[in-house]
């Protein structure tokens, strides 16, 4: 930055008539989208971020030319004509990419081999389940004949701020949801794990609890319908470039409308002056000043670190002091293990399956919270994930982080030792599955969650924060709806992010859009959003500079 631009920012008082100056803490999702409407509405705005690359927690990293895709699964708002696509539309995030979509939602096999395929159209999915448990019938027919009414439905409440909708909104969303209100009453309100332990068929009573790849624990129906709904209307794809990428275009669409982002600039503290924020300090004790502060950061490190847990209330305090340590509040922290390999991977596979383990067989894996292993075949998600020849698989499995956080600060031989238990297991399952891959395998990188602490600053590694339908989801709503994403006696600052979203990239990027026609609303500015025109087709190197990213990470692993 220029030393004048710079200045704009060191000065106490903004430049009188200037636009109203607004710094974002964190280039994730939340903080570029926030950034980005901040911008189109005509504010003045700078991140700051305390890592490399911006994303957060959707990122990536390369080692020996292949590129470890960390985040994205798959991305509500892939397909046209609905609020969740217009959103990356205004963000730029999809400019210029094709976007991959699958038959199947997933693939669940048992240590037999029997093995179910999640397909995202009703009818085929109908007929295979038939075919695996024909003594299911009525529990099958029950729940296709739920995802077909759930493909006719379309409700994406991205455009509008809860408490800004207009009464036009309001009915628009009645019109949805009240045809459907006794469909979506019954399905949030029956349990998964209830619904599953209904299948005669062992594997299916398993199987369906792991949908979403692993177990969430507490889901009802409806999110796995609605999902697989989007997903079989192409509306929950893969983009090409994956997380990075997905980042990337985002901050390109940023910078592009003006706005600046400053990496390796840790905020320290958010400056506060008769209960107003006015700017924040980073390491070093560098400050900067605005009129409005935005935190799309941790929610803990916001509320107890950088603003001395001063302003709470009786919402904040029940989710800070009482729920983010209760079990099965926060979404499960994952290991990542990456493996590359050598030459093409088995035609046969699906792009995704979850394969159950025997008790012995987890408990080899460090920290399991789940008997299950998600194996993900990369290079089929995009291309650039592995170098020409070769191609990229990503193992998953839930994991305590209490577990690695503890290892890795009392016993880092140990911790290193677990992670090599980790790659060891991969290297043999993946062998005894695939014979033909065994002897192809190049490498094995492993992430914990202590890993993901360490990157992102995310309480207990989690990556998505606060699970939906937990005892946190009604308080969450409460801070975006009721609250505006303001805090109990603090002016001048707002939160962005799944601390008060909740989780999921879509309902990330939606906070920093609430979050500025909030802050509109307050300084009497109206609200502006256009689609960005960026066509210049997609390509592997705007992910930025790999070497350095090589650098980095090399450098962080020899000191994890």
């Amino acid at each position: 930055m220029r030393r004048e631009e710079d200045t704009e920012w060191t000065r106490r008082e903004p430049a009188p008539g200037s636009p109203p100056r607004v710094i974002v803490v964190g280039a994730g999702m939340a903080g570029l989208s926030t950034g980005c409407y901040a911008q189109m509405s005509g504010m003045r705005t700078r991140i700051f971020e305390k890592h490399v690359l911006p994303g957060g927690c959707c990122t990536a990293w390369s080692r020996d030319g292949y590129l470890f895709d960390y985040c994205i699964e798959w991305l509500i708002g892939t397909a046209e004509g609905n609020d969740a696509h217009q959103v990356w539309r205004e963000l730029g995030a999809l400019d210029g990419k094709t976007v991959t979509n699958f038959e199947l939602f997933n693939k669940v096999t048992d240590e037999s081999g029997r093995s179910v395929l999640f397909y995202n159209d009703p009818g085929r999915l109908e007929a295979h389940l038939l075919e695996v448990s024909p003594a299911d019938a009525r529990l099958i027919r029950s729940f296709c004949r739920d995802l077909r009414r759930f493909t006719e439905i379309e409700l994406y409440p991205f455009l509008t701020a809860p408490a800004l909708r207009t009464v036009r909104e309001k009915a628009a969303t009645l019109r949805t949801v009240l045809p459907a209100f006794r469909l979506f009453w019954r399905t949030a309100a029956t349990p998964m794990h209830r619904f599953a332990d209904r299948f005669e068929d062992p594997l299916l009573r398993k199987a369906f609890r792991n949908i979403f790849f692993q177990d969430p624990e507490g889901f009802p129906l409806l999110p796995y319908l609605f999902n697989m709904a989007a997903a079989h209307h192409g509306n929950a794809g893969f983009p090409q470039g994956g997380s990075l990428g997905l980042a990337r275009s985002v901050e390109e669409r940023y910078t592009s409308l003006g706005g600046t982002v400053s990496y390796r600039a840790r905020t320290e503290k958010i400056l506060v002056e008769n209960d107003r924020a006015i700017g924040v300090e980073l390491r070093g004790g560098r400050r900067y000043y605005a009129e409005h502060v935005v935190s799309a950061c941790d929610g803990h490190t916001t509320i107890r670190g950088l603003l001395d847990g001063k302003y709470t209330g009786p919402r904040v305090d029940k989710l800070y002091d009482e729920l983010l340590e209760s079990p099965g509040t926060l979404f499960p922290a994952v290991v990542s293990a990456f493996v590359g390999v050598e030459g093409p991977l088995p035609e046969a596979d699906a792009h995704s399956t979850t394969y159950l383990l025997g008790a012995e067989e987890a408990a080899a894996l460090p920290g399991a919270l789940q008997d299950s292993l998600v194996v993900q075949l990369r290079s089929r998600y995009s291309d650039g994930f592995a170098p020409p020849g070769k191609s990229v698989v990503h193992c998953t499995y839930f994991s305590d982080y209490t577990h690695w956080a503890d290892l890795r600060r009392t016993d880092r031989r140990r911790y290193r030792e677990e992670k090599r238990q980790v790659a060891d297991f991969v290297r043999t399952f993946l062998g005894r599955r695939w014979p033909e891959v065994a002897g192809r395998i190049e490498l094995v990188d492993v992430a914990t969650p202590a890993t993901t602490r360490r990157y992102t600053g995310n309480h207990n590694g989690s990556i998505l924060a606060w699970k939906a339908f937990s005892d946190a989801d009604d308080l969450a709503a409460g801070l975006v709806g009721k609250d505006r994403m303001r805090l109990p006696g603090l002016a001048g600052f707002s939160m962005a992010g799944q601390w008060v979203g909740m989780g999921g990239l879509i309902r990330a990027a939606s906070t920093g859009r609430f979050a500025v026609q909030y802050l509109c609303a307050e300084l009497g500015l109206p609200f502006r959003a256009h689609e960005s025109t960026g066509t210049e087709p997609w390509h592997p190197g705007r992910l930025g500079r790999l070497p350095q990213l090589d650098r980095w990470y090399a450098k962080e692993r020899r000191g994890s």
